[in-house]
């Protein structure tokens, strides 16, 4: 279990790639929005390429949300590079819409927690950070399973939800759903109207 959860996300200044460019790229350069910043372990691997590219595809999503995507490895913007010009019939991850941040020396992943045992790589890291720099969510998962779109977008709008109205969502809340009041006589209220 991260402790990170409910402190400032660490800060980190790194280079990265977006659009066959280099640039350097900070977190605090995001103050205001929401970020989802994640880790994966190798460029030109199996599993990677599917989410990374699950994420750009429906980046747009993230964007009406005030959300960014990063995601990071432990390879160098070169290599980052190179694979954002591969061909996807390839295994590429060509066209990709949110940076890639090189993380050679590992310092970010070590800052967040998620290096694997030995520290080759970085494990499936998954980070949502408030606009005000603090991670409401991280979840941290062994290499060969990779993670759900759809579930880090209902967990971001529940953080959204509950940092506006400060109201908490129960298991599986989606928008438009009941929510509860954090009182245990108020949140009776819900429990009467579900079944």
């Amino acid at each position: 279990m991260s402790t990170l959860i409910g402190r400032k996300a660490p800060e980190f200044t790194a280079e990265g790639v977006l659009n066959g460019q280099f640039k350097s790229y900070k977190l605090a350069d995001y103050a205001g929005k929401w970020v989802v910043l994640f880790f994966y372990p190798l460029d030109f691997t199996f599993v990677c390429p599917t989410e990374i590219l699950a994420f750009s595809d429906r980046l747009a999503e993230f964007k009406k949300l005030n959300a960014e995507v990063l995601g990071v490895s432990v390879d160098s913007k070169f290599s980052h590079l190179a694979w954002t010009e591969k061909k996807r019939e390839e295994g590429g991850i060509s066209g990709l819409a949110y940076p890639l941040i090189e993380d050679l020396k590992k310092e970010i992943a070590a800052s967040f927690q998620v290096l694997a045992d030995g520290g080759a790589v970085a494990l499936r890291g998954l980070f949502v950070i408030d606009p005000d720099g603090v991670v409401q969510h991280a979840t941290i998962n062994n290499l060969g399973v990779g993670r759900s779109v759809d579930e880090t977008l209902r967990v971001l709008q529940a953080f959204q939800y509950v940092k506006e109205h400060g109201e908490v969502c129960p298991a599986d809340w989606k928008p438009g759903k009941k929510t509860m009041k954090a009182d245990w006589t108020k949140s009776k209220e819900y429990f009467s109207q579900v079944k």
